[in-house]
């Protein structure tokens, strides 16, 4: 296999539209880490993402009857731009399936690179379903995002280029992971020609399916994945990406949401460019992996891959870089309320930078607050700070991992709530961004319980975060529960959540 995937990245003609990218050093970054940190620059691609390469790949070495006929793919973003672009090249048509929940950004973008866009369904899957049947009605030929060999080829020639680039030893190269097809491009390539090279695939912490896949020793199917780093968000690894990796990769690191945010810092204070979430995805992985090995004075790579990120998600991610540097905590503190107790709180404090700072009423006796510290990274500076609240009699929550603080509670902090005989259940929902999909959301709860909290913030991502709250009287919750499940969108219940205890129930 190995074998026959060298030849065909060996011969695959990227170059009439691809460009070879610069692998960069990163001075910050490799001073930071110890080790000499490289990039490869692929948001410098004419659509900002490597799926160029393999989408040209495929349509170049079509035959004359299928060019004649056209291509067709489903994609919310990168790849989408990529067969496009490359359809228009070499003058062949090209339908875009993409979902309505699609940013207008991206759709606009495939439109002003010669694509024709049919908006269907409000996720991926509907939107492959659709293209499938486009294309079994209209004799259009497929174009895979990451599972199929041409593909793969296409982006093999990424390890190509890296080596070319680097006249060095090299000794590992980290890799996004979405659907594998990136990964399994440069792996091949990799441990065919150089083998002592290590290949690290990273994955988001919640859409990581090819750790699962590796740990079962088969494909499996996430039951939901995580949107915030929306190009690698797919719940099963490729059929014939899964053959190689399995045998081509040396492991798989994932990472939080909060890392990546970091990462895209990291990639702007060395490059002065912004990554998107899954381009900043290698580097969040190689930081993970030298702190958990040890590693240093080595030759470390890190495919950036692309840079398509909507302007209104970076105060999102700007929010959560200090989280993911372990450079921010986030604390609920309860006060007792006597005198000087405030002034104690802040002594305790000390010279460490406080955050953010929000109050909370919650009876005569004592008060809690929301509050941000700054910390330092890889030290028991946080242990000691919570020790020593807790000495003084201050009790303390760490909420720095509770996403719902993160995404909600520290924006709502107010007065409580007073029910009578009526409990309020909270819940975290995702909708996707499109008209009408609030109303669709209470129209199949039938209007028969009432809202009692929301909250809702716009990242630019295809779906929004809200949290809502619902008064249920005691003897209703049961059934409350049961039609919530059978919800179409993804949602988890938070009402014993303590952001939620402490600050709004």
């Amino acid at each position: 296999m190995s074998e026959h995937y060298i030849r065909k990245i060996l011969r695959a003609q990227v170059y009439d539209l691809a460009v070879k990218t610069p692998l960069e050093e990163a001075p910050i970054m490799s001073k930071r880490l110890n080790n000499n940190v490289l990039f490869k620059r692929e948001d410098l691609q004419p659509v900002f993402s490597f799926k160029l390469r393999g989408a040209y790949a495929k349509i170049k070495q079509l035959a004359p009857e299928q060019a004649e006929k056209g291509v067709i793919c489903a994609s919310a973003g990168n790849h989408a731009q990529g067969v496009a672009m490359s359809a228009k090249h070499l003058g062949i048509r090209a339908v875009i399936v993409m979902p309505k929940t699609t940013p207008d950004i991206k759709v606009r973008s495939v439109r002003e690179r010669g694509g024709r866009v049919v908006l269907h369904g409000d996720s991926f899957d509907e939107a492959l379903e659709h293209a499938r049947m486009l294309e079994e009605r209209d004799g259009l030929t497929f174009v895979h995002p990451y599972d199929d060999p041409d593909v793969i080829a296409g982006q093999g020639t990424i390890a190509l280029e890296i080596m070319q680039q680097h006249s060095g030893k090299v000794d590992a190269i980290f890799v996004p992971v979405g659907g594998g097809g990136l990964a399994a491009g440069v792996a091949v390539y990799m441990k065919c020609v150089y083998p002592e090279v290590k290949i690290i695939a990273v994955e988001p912490e919640d859409s990581a399916c090819l750790k699962a896949a590796m740990e079962s020793q088969r494909r499996v199917t996430l039951s939901d994945v995580g949107l915030f780093a929306d190009g690698v968000a797919v719940k099963q690894i490729g059929k014939e990406t899964f053959k190689i990796l399995r045998e081509c990769i040396d492991e798989v690191v994932t990472v939080t949401t909060d890392e990546l945010c970091a990462s895209v810092k990291d990639i702007f204070e060395d490059t002065r460019s912004i990554a998107e979430p899954a381009g900043a995805l290698a580097l969040a992985g190689m930081k993970k992996w030298v702190a958990e090995h040890n590693v240093s004075e080595q030759t470390l790579i890190a495919v950036q891959s692309g840079a398509n990120i909507n302007f209104d998600r970076l105060k999102h991610i700007a929010e959560r870089t200090e989280l993911g540097e372990q450079r921010e905590a986030i604390l609920a503190v309860t006060i007792p309320e006597r005198p000087g107790s405030f002034r104690q709180f802040c002594r305790i404090v000390g010279k460490r930078a406080i955050t953010e700072f929000n109050y909370r009423y919650r009876s005569e006796a004592s008060a809690t607050v929301f509050v941000g510290v700054q910390v330092q990274p890889g030290s028991d500076d946080l242990a000691e700070l919570i020790q020593a609240l807790e000495e003084k009699e201050y009790p303390v929550v760490n909420l720095t991992q509770n996403e719902m603080a993160k995404l909600h509670v520290r924006h709502m902090v107010g007065g409580y709530a007073q029910f009578n005989g009526v409990n309020e259940l909270v819940y975290r929902v995702e909708f996707p961004e499109r008209p009408g999909a609030l109303l669709k959301f209470l129209s199949a709860l039938k209007g028969r319980w009432n809202i009692s909290l929301f909250h809702y913030r716009n990242h630019g991502a295809a779906y929004g975060r809200v949290l809502v709250g619902w008064q249920v009287p005691k003897g209703e919750i049961t059934e409350f529960r049961k039609e919530i499940k059978e919800l179409e969108y993804p949602i988890r219940e938070e009402t014993d959540n303590p952001a939620y205890t402490l600050f709004l129930g």
